[in-house]
């Protein structure tokens, strides 16, 4: 089974936006950010993703990468 990578800390870092700043754009507490910038979180809401997408400029794609079980070895 393959899993879902998150990609928040290369898209900020593409923008130069800081946890701090992104966090007062979207409404997030900054712990809640940085949980998903390392990815160690199981999910996320909708409405998350929207705010985070707009706030950066996005898409939710860019975002999000599926690897297969093979390339995470």
């Amino acid at each position: 089974m393959g899993r879902i990578i998150l990609r928040l800390d290369r898209v900020m870092a593409d923008r130069k936006i800081s946890l701090n700043e992104l966090s007062n754009r979207v409404g997030v507490a900054n712990v809640n950010l940085s949980k998903m910038k390392t990815g160690k979180i199981s999910a996320i809401r909708f409405s998350t993703l929207e705010a985070i997408c707009e706030a950066l400029h996005c898409q939710p794609g860019d975002l999000l990468e599926y690897r297969e079980e093979e390339q995470l070895k």
